[in-house]
Order: structure tokens, then sequence, then C-alpha cells
């Protein structure tokens, strides 16, 4: 008889797995990762927690080690991590509802970045005008790339997911 893994070994070993795909995926993009005007291919992840619980460490600890690793300011650091966390959250509580999971993250980010960028960068843009320019790289990211990838996914995700216990 072949033993199962160990439910929290098997946990954290796919939200480090989520980790290190955010990291290196904002890694190959990194000079267009920052700023005002920014797109994040990682973020396309945040639609994980429709799949799995251990996916909410795994974006938020991603998008920490990549704003360490990448050299961003330290209230980015703190700010842009509680933002991609408050979406994963949000997302894995509403995962019944496959098409609007990727909404938090769009949201969490729109909202909390541009005000980042003013008081850890300087941005002299107007808050409004950031709301815009990041929330269109959201949208990019997370709205296009991250429900083909949540498409994708779907089908194998008996194959790829260990079914997530009843709540």
């Amino acid at each position: 008889m072949k033993k199962q893994p160990n439910g929290a070994v098997y946990y954290m070993a796919e939200a480090a797995m989520i980790a290190a795909i955010y990291v290196a995926l904002t890694g190959l993009v990194a000079p267009f990762a920052f700023g005002p005007v920014q797109f994040r291919v990682s973020e396309a992840l945040c639609v994980l927690p429709y799949f799995t619980a251990a996916a909410v460490p795994g974006v938020s600890i991603g998008c920490l080690l990549s704003n360490l690793l990448f050299g961003a300011a330290m209230p980015d650091v703190i700010f842009g991590t509680l933002a991609t966390l408050i979406g994963a959250v949000v997302s894995y509580r509403i995962r019944g509802h496959k098409w609007l999971v990727c909404v938090p993250p769009i949201l969490s980010n729109t909202i909390i970045i541009p005000w980042v960028l003013r008081y850890a960068y300087g941005s002299t843009d107007l808050i409004p005008v950031m709301m815009v320019t990041v929330g269109i790289g959201e949208v990019l990211a997370i709205g296009v790339i991250g429900n083909l990838l949540l498409a994708a996914l779907d089908r194998y995700r008996g194959i790829i997911f260990r079914k997530q216990p009843a709540r």
C-alpha cells in the first residue's frame, strides 16, 4: 500500500513551488515589474487560490521575495506584499465563483500600489492616474493571462492539485 504524503508537508511544498515560480516570473520581467506603469506576469498566479489554499502563502511569499530580491523600497516590500495577500485571501474565500477569483487581486493592487508608488518612490503622478496605469497592468496580468492560466489548469486540476478537504 502506497503511503500518502503528509498534508502539512505537501501544503508547504506546494506553497514553496508557487512562491518560486512567482519569483522566477518576476525576475524575467523585472524592468517592467516596478513603477507607475508596471506589468508583472507573475501576478497571473493570483488565480491559483481557486485551486489550492497553498497559493495564498505561495503568491504572498513570492511577492515578498521578489520585492526584496529585485530592490523594491521597504514600504513596497511591506504594502505590496500586503496587497497581494489581501487579494489572495479574498480570492480563496470566493473560489466557488471561478471567473471572479481574478477580481480581488486586481482591486487590491489597483487601490494600494499607487499609494506605495507615491510615498515609497516619490512619484509625482496623480493617484487616480497611477490607479489607472497599475490597474491596466493588473487586468492584463491577472484578468487576461491569469484567466487563461485558470482555464488551462482547470482541465488538469485533479492531476496537478491535491483535492482540498471540504469546508
